[in-house]
């Protein structure tokens, strides 16, 4: 399963970290809002007032540069400035289904500087928790509070929607709150649902995990009985090796790749210097993480990596403060407030 952002110019799936399509060079972001603020002139009595730039027919005037931009430019074609642009001009469908949005009083917005959207709950609901999206370029994007009980997520008529991601099922899963915690709960998804470990995590056999853009299924090695068939023939192939772990790589459209067996207790993964390598993994630091079995326990443990190890939720998993959700082409951290 590959791991980026979809171009909205060109289509194009975008490594997570790449701020630009490598195929039509449009920047790759899913909030297009800017975040510095309007420049600041003198009035006529001296006081300082925010003024908004001014348009000129057919394009927008770029506030560091002063030129003239296109209107369908985001950015500037001369500075690279981001293009300010009103924001009644930007708006988030969370429900494909219709663009009817939520009101938001004067108290909200300014309670909910950076666009968070409230749903779920009923008016005047305080929300336990928010989801934030992580952009492309590693800033902070759109804000989801989760005010209710539950809260679905996927690509179709969900209160969290993300329409354009192909690897999202249309109800993905859900973000609930039960026994007075937060917990994600796959909803049958095709691709599944991630959480970042901290540490070391003992994982059951036959589990998922997310190293880099290495989907492996990981679990103690099976034996095997060398029989032959009815009419007493052996079958000839390759001797099958003392083995004590089995991890398998998930390749694009369901099928199996690789298969590794080694006969030690402990397997280091990462892009060089490894038992295991991938060195055009781009996403994958030089030591990753590692694998472990012991006295039949299965473990995997996050070595520092940058971009984080994940492991696939099965049933409902409880959230903290500060997790890291993965699903489809989206990542999301956990805030509870």
């Amino acid at each position: 399963m590959d791991v980026g952002l979809v171009c909205d110019a060109c289509s194009a799936l975008t490594p997570i970290g790449v701020p630009q399509c490598a195929r039509c060079g449009e920047p790759v972001a899913l909030d297009p809002r800017p975040r510095n603020k309007a420049p600041s002139v003198a009035g006529n009595n001296g006081a300082a007032a925010t003024a908004a730039p001014a348009k000129k027919p057919g394009g927008t005037t770029c506030t560091k540069c002063g030129t003239n931009v296109p209107p369908n430019f985001k950015f500037c074609q001369i500075c690279g400035t981001r293009v300010v642009v009103a924001a009644t001009d930007f708006a988030v469908d969370t429900r494909p289904g219709g663009s009817q949005k939520p009101a938001v009083t004067g108290q909200q917005a300014k309670q909910d500087p950076r666009g968070t959207l409230p749903f779920g709950g009923s008016p005047g609901a305080v929300a336990r928790a928010k989801l934030t999206l992580i952009r492309g370029d590693g800033e902070d994007g759109i804000s989801f509070s989760l005010a209710g009980i539950d809260h679905l997520a996927g690509r179709g008529e969900c209160p969290i929607s993300f329409p354009d991601d192909p690897f999202l099922s249309p109800t993905h899963c859900n973000f609930r709150y039960g026994n007075n915690q937060l917990v994600v709960r796959d909803e049958g998804s095709l691709n599944g649902v991630y959480v970042r470990i901290t540490g070391t995590v003992r994982i059951e056999p036959g589990a998922t995990i997310l190293v880099g853009e290495q989907v492996l299924t990981v679990g103690p090695a099976k034996g095997f009985e060398d029989l032959p068939d009815a009419e007493g023939t052996y079958y000839s192939a390759s001797m099958m090796r003392p083995s004590t772990i089995e991890i398998v790589q998930q390749l694009r459209g369901g099928s199996s790749g690789w298969v590794y067996r080694p006969d030690t207790e402990l397997v280091t993964m990462g892009r060089e210097g490894n038992d295991i390598n991938f060195p055009d993994d781009p996403f994958i630091s030089g030591r990753h993480a590692q694998l472990q079995l012991t006295g039949g326990v299965l473990s995997v443990t996050d070595l520092g990596s940058r971009n984080g190890t994940f492991v696939r939720v099965t049933g409902e998993h409880v959230l903290k403060h500060g997790d890291y959700v993965f699903l489809g082409q989206q990542l999301l951290r956990v805030e509870i407030v």
